[in-house]
């Protein structure tokens, strides 16, 4: 084997060992979450899945930003008990919202049913005057019960942006009876800050700049336009004049979860050992470089998953054997157009770059359309769904990397070694 060949060999392996390496916890001092440290879904660690629907006469359906601003009171509700963990999904075409709270183990007082009960209570939004020595020790504001206005009394709230200074703001229109009490409050408090709560939670304290007479302000100091728009979304929220019921609810027990997780992971395990198997005695000496690369394709996927902060779900799991599926069968392509090649007569070198060359459309197109439909289920999916799109189209997008750079540049590095010369270790 050549050095140059030898050293492209070495640097691809090093590479995958590194992966290796950060994936099973190493990269904790350069802030990479490992798979240890994978958060889990529901149905692995156990939970509660319900449906909500909203309170409304029969026939008659919520808007969209009806429904979004639902959502973001049950996340800041969930918040305020802790419950960080979570998975709130808007399905506007049915005109409900889905929610997954998992199981805290060793919190005693976390109780999932009793806060499916209380989310769906209409919430109770109040601009209330600020007490500078009333703080908790994470620094927020608490309620001092000395009420400026209520959710009642807010007509809509949306973004905008300042023309003068181009910052992102949150704008709020009161209703006629809301002006007045903000006019006059604005007016005694100017200078001073007006605390935003959602039921007892703290949201924000924006300083009074102004004097509002007309009910019509502008809320700074959001750092971005999600931010802003969260905000608008919360104080929308506050005027909702429905309240949501839990029509299906589901509950899945850690046990459960975790005896669901060794089943699938055994699964898995042994599907991977039966593929590696099936390469090497079909593929013989590209089969065994084709495994490494479907190694390095599986800790690769599973350190995007972890590092990214997405939930792992079982049917994400699903999601990562399928993309594995499709790594082998790009491999089978190549490898099968390879032998073609070689048996008609082209040495091992010329055999593998027009093996690799004309099997790339049809890997290409594989991998496109598998990534497209990923994409569109995550699009129109929720919960469990988004979750298996998630890790297939991370899955996909790594395999093919995997399959047509990794595999080639280990292949192509060890043909050129005189015991790889056999058309036999290539499966002719």
């Amino acid at each position: 084997m050549r050095k140059s060949n030898w050293v492209k060999f070495v640097l691809v392996f090093v590479i995958i060992g590194i992966i290796t390496f950060l994936a099973f916890d190493g990269g904790d001092t350069i802030g990479i979450n490992g798979i240890s440290k994978t958060r889990t879904g529901i149905d692995i660690k156990g939970g509660i899945y319900t449906t909500l629907y909203p309170d409304l006469p029969e026939g008659v359906k919520p808007s969209e930003d009806d429904l979004n601003s639902a959502r973001a009171i049950i996340e800041k509700r969930l918040e305020s008990k802790g419950i960080y963990d979570k998975n709130v999904t808007v399905e506007k075409e049915n005109g409900r919202i889905i929610v997954e709270i998992p199981f805290a183990p060793g919190e005693k007082d976390f109780n999932p049913q009793k806060a499916v009960d209380e989310i769906g209570k209409t919430a109770l939004l109040s601009f209330q005057e600020v007490d500078e020595k009333k703080v908790n020790d994470k620094g927020e504001f608490l309620p001092t019960g000395k009420i400026v206005v209520e959710g009642k009394d807010v007509k809509t709230a949306g973004i905008a942006t300042n023309p003068d200074t181009g910052e992102v703001v949150v704008t709020l229109e009161l209703h006629e009876e809301g002006a007045k009490k903000f006019a006059e409050a604005t007016q005694r408090l100017l200078g001073k800050r007006i605390a935003i709560f959602m039921d007892e939670q703290y949201i924000t304290a924006p300083v009074v700049n102004d004097v509002i007479p007309d009910g019509s302000a502008q809320i700074n100091g959001q750092r971005t336009a999600k931010e802003a728009g969260e905000l608008a979304d919360t104080i929308r929220a506050g005027a909702l004049p429905f309240r949501l019921v839990a029509k299906e609810l589901n509950s899945v027990s850690p046990i459960l979860g975790e005896n669901a997780l060794k089943v699938t992971i055994r699964a898995g395990i042994l599907a991977f050992i039966l593929i590696c198997l099936f390469m090497i005695i079909n593929y013989k000496l590209a089969g065994l470089i084709a495994d490494i690369a479907l190694s390095g394709l599986v800790v690769a996927t599973l350190l995007l998953i972890s590092s990214t902060g997405n939930t792992l779900t079982l049917p994400g799991i699903a999601g990562i054997i399928l993309s594995v599926g499709m790594g082998v069968d790009a491999n089978v392509v190549i490898f099968e157009r390879i032998k073609e090649e070689l048996k008609n007569g082209k040495t091992i070198g010329a055999a593998v770059d027009d093996g690799f060359r004309r099997a790339f459309t049809a890997v290409l197109d594989s991998n496109v359309t598998t990534l497209i439909t990923a994409i569109v289920l995550y699009w129109l999916g929720s919960g469990p769904i988004r979750g298996f799109a998630i890790t297939l189209g991370m899955g996909v997008t790594v395999s093919f990397l995997t399959a047509v750079t990794a595999t080639k540049i280990m292949l192509k590095s060890v043909i050129s070694a005189k015991f790889a010369k056999n058309p036999k270790l290539y499966g002719v």
